[in-house]
């Protein structure tokens, strides 16, 4: 199954998710970390805040 340019496009908007499992210190505990990053272009974050209303 071959993946076409507009599903691309649509995969390369998605978030990054990164992920890490480690013991703790003490050996009782796992820990489980996840990211999530999204980028967004400035314009975006300016549209959003200008919608902001300030009571």
């Amino acid at each position: 199954m071959e993946i076409d340019e507009k599903q691309i496009k649509k995969l390369k908007k998605q978030p990054i998710i990164e992920t890490s499992i480690k013991k703790s210190e003490d050996g009782l505990w796992i820990i489980h970390k996840t990211t999530i990053i999204d980028i967004k272009p400035i314009s975006y974050l300016e549209k959003v805040l200008s919608n902001v209303k300030i009571r």
